[in-house]
């Protein structure tokens, strides 16, 4: 049997064991209370820069907002100077471009009013065969000067025809030439009248002009052939695919087909030829009679049209 001195040294390493236990358990308990403060004091910390942070973010982003505010506010402010410097600018333009319109309308009047007492003086003005010879020598000049470079010119317009294989407007451009060529034959056959007086009157660009009576058949003559030349080239170009374009035409560019005698200025007959021509090639290009109509062999626009563009008539009946 064991002695008491033994039970007693195994109650005491029981309590000393136990107590040694109850110690862990007490350093346990205080490091997991030491681990969660530290760990709750790291998230605190955390909040802390985090809400720092956003702090700072949203600091730096009102600075932002209000150097962009600051910006655009500059940027309107300018682009308002701007406006009112373009739009004094322009004020300034139309003022000058007025001024300059309102100028040359009185320079206009003043011309016209000066060609208009020019040609007053003209109102059955006589002229004998030589002041006839010395006028057509004048227009004569003024009709050859367009042919100083014609056979370049022509041999230019066909072969750029020929590139673009227009073939129906090359056959009317050649149709065109060998009309003009005929032109200058008569205008080498041109009669004098004696005591040739100017009795007919017409208003081009709101001045009056003075003619003859062969003058003023010329000028309807110019309305016609125009107008049937026009047809012909609309015709032309829309059998060919070619966009409406009677600008580019040489008929209504060179204008002188039937100018056959010195009655007229050159100018003042292709003035009027392209007022036929211009109507001709819609109706040629549309295919429509809506200027002009066909009789006896030829196009000719319609004879309402032809006073209303030419609005001439004989002095001597007023």
């Amino acid at each position: 049997m064991k002695g008491p001195s033994v039970r007693q040294d195994q109650g005491a390493e029981r309590q000393k064991a136990q107590a040694e236990r109850q110690q862990n358990q007490q350093n346990a308990s205080r490091q997991r209370d030491e681990q969660y403060r530290q760990s709750r004091q790291q998230r605190q910390i955390q909040v802390q820069q985090q809400n720092a942070s956003r702090q700072s973010n949203e600091q730096n982003r009102q600075i932002q907002r209000r150097q962009i505010q600051n910006q655009n506010n500059g940027d309107e402010q300018r682009r308002l100077e701007q406006q009112r410097v373009d739009e004094r600018r322009v004020r300034s333009q139309q003022d000058a471009s007025r001024q300059q319109q309102n100028q040359n309308i009185r320079q206009q009047q003043n011309d016209r009013q000066i060609r208009d007492q020019r040609n007053a003086g003209a109102r059955y003005q006589q002229y004998d065969r030589r002041q006839q010879e010395q006028l057509q020598q004048q227009r004569a000049s003024q009709y050859n000067q367009r042919f100083s470079n014609w056979q370049n010119l022509q041999r230019d317009r066909d072969y750029r025809l020929q590139q673009q294989r227009r073939n129906q407007y090359l056959r009317y451009q050649d149709r065109y030439w060998d009309r003009v060529r005929r032109d200058q034959i008569a205008l080498q056959r041109v009669r004098y009248y004696d005591n040739l007086t100017y009795n007919y009157r017409y208003n081009r660009g709101g001045s009056y002009y003075y003619t003859s009576q062969y003058g003023a058949q010329m000028l309807r003559n110019a309305v016609n052939n125009g107008y049937e030349e026009g047809f012909y080239a609309g015709q032309a170009d829309r059998n060919d695919g070619w966009n409406s374009d009677y600008n580019n035409s040489y008929g209504y560019q060179d204008a002188s087909v039937g100018y056959d005698s010195y009655y007229v200025g050159v100018d003042d007959y292709q003035y009027y030829f392209r007022q036929g021509f211009q109507r001709g090639y819609e109706d040629g290009y549309y295919g429509r009679n809506r200027y002009g109509n066909y009789s006896n062999g030829r196009y000719s626009i319609l004879g309402s049209l032809i006073g209303t563009i030419l609005n001439i008539a004989n002095i001597a009946t007023y």
